[in-house]
């Protein structure tokens, strides 16, 4: 969550533990058209949760990606593991070891891409608003740098959301939380490892 507080007549959001939070924001994507997959699925049960929040625009860029890992990738893998071990003993291989080391990322991914995709929550692109939600593009400021440079961000629910050209930052990290409900010219603060960092909101928008 955000807490706002007043300093010297600037309003400054500081992000806080997050103990409890909405299970999305943004409208529902209830009237597009949504693929065969998820317009049938059954509805959930009581107490059960979404496996991931995405946009429809990701849930079809993540679909397609598994499907290419889970047939061109991995007999790609596996014709790179077979032409390795045609070179003799594997134990000092570094063709092999190679090969299996990316296997290993590429399951990994497979695994964490079939359990976002299982049930996913399936939201809209906000719509125009006066404060910073999720979904939005956000240009800021550094408010400390002598000759600050602008730097535009996603803020999305999912790190897998992705626009042309920018970072994308998610509205549980602590300059994503810090953004949430900021309006022009806001100063907010958040801190990170590295100490506490002010921007100032310089512009935000919908994402297209």
């Amino acid at each position: 969550m955000v807490e706002t507080v007043a300093f010297e007549g600037i309003r400054l959001n500081w992000a806080i533990p997050n103990l409890e939070r909405p299970a999305r924001i943004g409208r529902l994507a209830g009237l597009m058209e949504l693929p065969d997959e998820l317009a049938n699925r059954p509805a959930r049960k009581s107490g059960q949760h979404p496996t991931s929040t995405l946009t429809l625009d990701a849930y079809v860029r993540l679909r397609s990606e598994l499907d290419e890992l889970t047939t061109a990738g991995r007999t790609n893998i596996a014709e790179r593991l077979k032409a390795a071990r045609e070179h003799g003993d594997i134990r000092e291989n570094a063709e092999y070891d190679a090969a299996k080391n990316e296997q290993a990322l590429m399951e990994s991914r497979i695994r964490n891409l079939q359990r976002m995709l299982r049930d996913p929550e399936i939201i809209e692109h906000p719509q125009d608003s006066d404060v910073v939600a999720s979904g939005m593009l956000v240009t800021l400021r550094p408010a400390e740098d002598d000759e600050p440079e602008d730097e535009t961000y996603l803020l999305a629910e999912s790190a897998e959301e992705r626009a042309n050209g920018v970072r994308t930052i998610t509205t549980t990290s602590p300059l994503g939380s810090a953004l949430l409900g900021a309006a022009i010219e806001d100063r907010i603060a958040y801190e990170a490892p590295g100490g506490t960092f002010h921007y100032l909101v310089v512009a935000f928008e919908p994402r297209d």
